[in-house]
């Protein structure tokens, strides 16, 4: 997906951690947003964001407390990050057309022995499918190696 917005398409990090997905959008030309509970973790991508040239706007939020806005972005990304409750809240996030490309860890990744055990932080098979059934499937996937997640790529409908 290119920026195709007067402005820019908008593009959301969900959980961005270091920022690494908000900096490749940001360098891709979208208007680039990115939250994350820890404010650490906020301020020191808005650093390395503005050393190397780059905007990308940033906040420090409970997403369970403060919501993401409606229909706002072209595109959201949400990598190696789970919780449930927010399934909902990104979909309605996304601009008609709008795009989603998630990826996170599934159950088969305990045997692995690495990364995350707990069940609130692993996805059930199909499951993350199912989570964003209302929108265009583009792309879905389970892999187990090197580690087992899920990946989906899906577009909301431009009417909706």
């Amino acid at each position: 997906m290119r920026p195709s917005r007067a402005g820019g398409a908008r593009a959301l990090d969900l959980a961005m951690g270091s920022g690494r997905h908000a900096a490749a959008l940001a360098r891709a030309g979208f208007r680039t947003f990115g939250v994350d509970i820890a404010l650490d973790a906020v301020g020191d991508t808005l650093r390395r964001a503005s050393a190397a040239g780059l905007t990308i706007r940033g906040w420090c939020a409970d997403l369970t407390q403060f919501p993401l806005p409606r229909g706002r972005f072209d595109a959201i990304v949400v990598a190696r990050y789970l919780q449930r409750d927010l399934f909902a809240a990104i979909g309605a996030a996304l601009a008609p057309g709008g795009v989603i490309i998630y990826e996170t860890f599934t159950t088969a990744q305990r045997a692995h022995g690495r990364g995350p055990t707990s069940p609130d932080h692993l996805l059930e098979p199909g499951e993350l499918k199912a989570r964003f059934e209302g929108l265009k499937l583009l792309f879905y996937e389970e892999v187990f190696e090197p580690d087992a997640v899920a990946r989906i790529v899906a577009r909301r409908p431009s009417g909706s």
